[in-house]
C-alpha cells in the first residue's frame, strides 16, 4: 500500500514489548529523528497522530490509550468497529441520501464503506486535522472525485457555512482528549438541523471522558427537541446519538422492517438489529426532569446538582477507554 505523498515519514520498531509491530509519524518539522520519536511514543507523549501496524491491521492513535480507527490489512473497506456499523443505521430512515456529510476522517471506515456501496450519493468529510489528511492514503481513503472530497476545515464551521442541504449527518469526531469542542461552543446542531433536509438523520458518536456530553447532548436536545434517541453499542464503551428532523420511530413498523432487511442483504450488516436497538434507544423527552439530569442517567453520572461547586467544571479525572476494535456479536 503506498505511503501518503508531499510528507517525510519516520517509522521504528514498536516500543511497547506486548505490543510487537511497526510505528509510523510524519516527519516532525524540526528534525528531530525516529529513536526520540520511539522515546515519546513509550512514554505517551507524542503530540501528533500516528500509525501502529500489525500483521493483520493498521490503527490510527492520538495517544497510546485508544485507537481512534482501525483497519483489516486483508480487507481495508470493512467496517471492523461495531460501533461504525451501528452509525450505517441511518440508511434506514433515508436509505437513498443525495448528499451525505461526515465530521471526522480518522482512518477513513464510514467514508470508504459509503462510497463504494452507495454510488448514487455525494460524500463530503470535514477533517481539521492537516496531519490526519495527510494519512489518508495510508487508509486506502479514495482520492477526490465528482462525488467524493476531503475537506481541511472546522466541522462546525462547514456546517455553518454550508450552502447546500445535506440528507445525512455522521460526527466521528475527536481530539486527543474527547469529543471535538467547537461542536459544543457554537450554534452547531442548531445549524445542521436546518441543513438536514425534511427527512434527514444526523448520527453522532460519544465516546471518551463524559465530561463533553452534556453540553453537546444539551444542545442537541435545544436544537432536535423530542426527535432524538441515545444508542448505546453492546459490548463497547460507545453511544451514539440518533436525531431526526422528523419524529424518532416508536415501534418498527412492517415497512422498516422490510427496509431493515433487505439492507441486511445488500450490505451483510444486521440491520434488524439495529433497528430494535434505536426503537428501545433512551429518549431526553421527560418533561419533569432537566436534560442535563436525564443525560447523566443515561451515561450513569452524577448530576450537576449532585456535585461539589468545585467539581463541575473541571476535568473528569478517569482515563480515556480504549475504542473497541474487536468484531462483537451483538451490537
Amino acid at each position: 500500500m503506498p505511503k501518503s505523498r508531499n510528507k517525510p515519514w519516520l517509522e521504528f520498531e514498536s516500543p511497547w514489548a506486548c505490543q510487537p509491530g511497526t510505528v509510523r509519524a510524519i516527519a516532525p518539522e524540526d528534525g528531530v529523528d525516529a529513536e526520540f520519536l520511539s522515546n515519546k511514543a513509550w512514554r505517551n507523549e507524542l503530540e501528533q497522530p500516528y500509525i501502529f501496524e500489525t500483521l493483520f491491521e493498521r490503527r490510527l492513535h492520538f495517544t497510546n490509550d485508544a485507537t481512534q480507527s482501525a483497519m483489516l490489512l486483508a480487507d481495508p473497506n470493512a467496517l471492523i468497529c461495531p460501533y461504525t456499523r451501528k452509525m450505517m443505521a441511518f440508511l434506514l430512515f433515508n436509505p437513498n441520501p443525495k448528499h451525505i456529510v461526515m465530521i471526522g476522517l480518522g482512518g477513513g471506515s464510514l467514508a470508504k464503506f459509503c462510497y463504494r456501496h452507495l454510488p448514487r450519493s455525494k460524500i463530503t468529510v470535514v477533517e481539521i486535522s492537516e496531519d490526519v489528511i495527510a494519512m489518508r492514503n495510508e487508509f486506502c481513503i479514495p482520492q477526490d472525485d465528482a462525488r467524493f472530497r476531503v475537506v481541511h476545515d472546522d466541522g462546525a464551521r462547514f456546517v455553518a457555512s454550508l450552502a447546500e442541504p445535506m440528507d445525512v449527518l455522521l460526527i466521528d469526531a475527536f481530539d486527543a482528549n474527547g469529543i471535538a469542542p467547537s461542536l459544543a461552543k457554537s450554534a452547531f446542531y442548531l445549524q445542521a438541523s436546518r441543513q438536514l433536509t425534511e427527512n434527514g438523520v444526523l448520527v453522532m458518536n460519544f465516546w471518551g471522558p463524559p465530561d463533553r456530553y452534556v453540553a453537546n447532548l444539551s444542545q442537541a436536545r435545544a436544537a432536535f427537541g423530542d426527535s432524538l434517541l441515545l444508542v448505546p453499542v453492546s459490548g463497547d464503551v460507545n453511544v451514539l446519538l440518533f436525531a431526526f428532523k422528523q419524529s424518532p420511530p416508536q415501534s418498527i413498523t412492517d415497512e422498516l422492517e422490510a427496509v431493515a432487511q433487505h439492507l441486511q442483504m445488500r450490505l451483510l450488516l444486521d440491520f434488524p438489529r439495529y433497528l430494535r436497538r434505536i426503537c428501545q434507544g433512551y429518549s431526553l423527552s421527560d418533561p419533569q426532569i432537566s436534560t442535563e439530569s436525564q443525560i447523566a442517567a443515561v451515561f450513569g453520572l452524577p448530576a450537576q446538582s449532585d456535585m461539589p461547586d468545585d467539581a463541575r467544571d473541571h476535568e473528569d479525572p478517569r482515563p480515556l477507554q480504549c475504542q473497541s476494535v474487536i468484531e462483537t456479536a451483538e451490537e
